[in-house]
């Protein structure tokens, strides 16, 4: 009886379960490399989710030979969290294909049916790079030096790193422009090595432009081809420049310090294996200059230094106006260009309003290679007399730099027609000053007013020279006061170690919101500056000298414990790596901003010595 029963309870609680299961949807994606090299074998998966598969079709791939597939393997897995149960399934179609011909190629959709319904990958670009034209002269002859990519056995340890196999190079949209005209500079590494460490000792100068920062992902995740050579490449600094002066302008790169991974071949009782071994090296900086054309004259009487295309508009609200009451004239620029630097242009406001100073608010962002969104400029003005005025038209001139010509637009004139509200003022347009003045003084009062007159001598009590006294003990406490901050501000040193962890907390503020968004890559971005910008106020050492032996040398001198500086050297190298790694940084983001807000707590006990 108890065996039924417990049978029983088994199948109930099952088909309890069957119930809180959660639907799986069905999925037909594609894992394929976008580019390889000519010669180089590659495999491309089609991976089916939460589905049982037939008739699956493979696409065609142009430039490439099949060489096997496809290869068909089954996973599945299921979990039960918080009561809900759920399952997974895939299925995986593997093709090995060997690339024969360089150049870019479509790959079309495959398919797949599931239950009669049929499902489609999205299609796809595949790039096949030309080989290295010195992959097979060895360390000799040509531009290269024989490293390879795809080559460990190229990569030997103790093989010196030409200036071939690792560069930086600054890449700008345009071999000249006008003044104002933006300009997309991009600053890339090129190695055909590894990297596992990698520190900016002198960041990029751009004199004579203004800069547009944007966002990039700093990681080898690319490859190009050049000067007959394949480089793995990552973005270093990507802006948008505007310059501000005509003439040959330089952009320099920046000093970089470099960490390059190279293999040792070592005999083991397994056989052959390689040993990565790391080699420090020093990037100098490069330049590259550009030649900025100064704008067109004779310059119109209205252009004001806009650079771009543009339209304007302009509004007034509200469209009532009354006496003593606030309205506002919304003049807006839409456009592309130098938008965010726009200077408000003039108007022409009756002399019977108060005009207050414009305030601009500006709504752009990077698009393409150039700035766009649209800056309001608000004009507040009060009427001070009842009547009929006129706003004249006005003219927003700017400079295309695509037609190399100035364009003038135009905004309609505003009749105004302006009614009695609720303040003081004359109905009339043109009143007598003194009338109008005189309208809220009071009558001057007669008559006997009850006054008396009473001497003391007030010299004789102690409030008089009380007041003496007071104030001369205040004016020397302040000249202390004064003296003593002059001297804490002169010792730049002190204030910035001071300072040091208010500083701190800011660049922490902005690495935890990029926690918070799951953006791992400016996560450690951020926290890698924040660390070094806290450690050069802290110490009272320039960023360009920083680096890990001397910052721990400087940390044992001020007695800071083993347990703190090896915690320090340990955060500071997974920030590093991370950069160029965050597919195996991800985990442990929040247990790496502990440890940094931990780090500077216990540096926060340092007394400069």
């Amino acid at each position: 009886m108890n065996n039924i029963l417990n049978k029983l309870l088994i199948v109930a609680a099952s088909l309890a379960m069957s119930g809180f299961c959660a639907l799986a949807q069905v999925s037909f994606t594609v894992d394929a490399p976008r580019q390889v090299i000519e010669g180089n074998k590659f495999t491309i998966t089609f991976v089916l989710r939460n589905g049982k598969g037939n008739s699956f079709q493979e696409p065609k791939v142009e430039g490439t030979t099949k060489l096997f597939g496809p290869a068909v393997s089954h996973s599945y897995s299921s979990q039960w969290i918080n009561g809900v149960s759920s399952s997974s399934s895939s299925e995986e179609y593997a093709i090995t294909y060997r690339a024969d011909k360089a150049g870019k190629y479509n790959v079309g959709a495959a398919k797949v049916q599931v239950d009669g319904k049929t499902y489609s990958t999205d299609p796809f670009t595949l790039e096949i790079l030309p080989p290295d034209r010195t992959g097979n002269q060895g360390s000799g002859g040509g531009s290269g030096s024989g490293v390879q990519i795809d080559n460990y056995d190229s990569q030997r340890a103790g093989k010196q790193v030409s200036a071939n196999d690792l560069f930086i190079r600054i890449n700008l949209s345009k071999s000249s422009a006008y003044e104002q005209e933006a300009v997309v500079c991009t600053i890339k590494l090129y190695t055909k090595y590894q990297i596992s460490q990698f520190m900016a000792t002198l960041q990029p100068s751009f004199n004579g432009f203004l800069i547009e920062e944007l966002p990039i992902q700093a990681s080898l995740n690319n490859v190009e081809h050049i000067n007959g050579q394949n480089y793995m490449v990552a973005e270093l600094k990507k802006c948008i420049l505007f310059p501000q002066q005509s003439g040959e302008l330089e952009i320099t790169s920046g000093n970089y310090d470099v960490t390059v991974v190279q293999y040792e071949t070592i005999r083991t009782m397994f056989g052959t294996m390689r040993q990565p071994v790391e080699q420090q090296l020093s990037v100098k900086s490069n330049s590259q200059k550009i030649k900025i054309k100064a704008l067109p004259t004779p310059r119109p009487a209205s252009f004001n230094g806009a650079v771009g295309k543009f339209t304007v508009e302009t509004e007034i609200k509200p469209p009532v106006l009354k006496t003593f009451e606030a309205s506002t004239l919304l003049y807006k620029v839409k456009g592309e260009g130098n938008i965010k630097y726009l200077k408000a242009p003039k108007i022409q406001f009756p002399a019977q309003f108060d005009v207050y100073d414009p305030q601009n608010n500006a709504d752009a962002k990077p698009a393409g290679n150039t700035v766009s969104g649209t800056m309001t400029f608000e004009y507040t003005f009060i009427p001070q007399y009842v009547g009929k005025y006129e706003i004249p038209a006005t003219e927003f001139c700017y400079f295309d730099p695509s037609a190399g010509k100035y364009v003038t637009l135009n905004t309609p004139k505003y009749d105004l027609s302006v009614a009695k509200g609720s303040g003081t003022a004359s109905q009339a347009p043109v009143v007598n000053d003194i009338e109008q003045k005189n309208t809220d003084i009071l009558h001057i009062k007669t008559g006997d007013l009850g006054l008396q007159k009473e001497h003391v001598s007030f010299v004789a009590g102690w409030t008089y020279w009380l007041w003496y006294v007071l104030p001369t003990l205040a004016l020397v406490a302040i000249l202390v006061y004064y003296r003593k901050s002059l001297k804490e501000r002169q010792n730049i040193a002190l204030m910035r170690t001071k300072h040091a962890n208010k500083l701190a907390k800011k660049r922490l503020k902005q690495a935890k919101a990029y926690m918070a968004a799951n953006d791992s890559g400016k996560f450690y971005a951020e926290l890698l500056n924040a660390i070094w910008g806290y450690l050069s106020d802290k110490l009272g050492i320039p960023v360009s000298e920083l680096n890990k032996e001397n910052i721990a040398s400087v940390l044992v001198s001020h007695e800071v414990g083993d347990d703190t500086v090896a915690m320090l050297m340990e955060l500071l190298d997974k920030c590093e790596f991370a950069q160029y790694a965050p597919e195996l940084a991800d985990s442990g983001i929040e247990e790496t901003y502990n440890k940094a807000v931990d780090v500077m707590d216990k540096l926060e006990t340092i007394k400069k010595k």
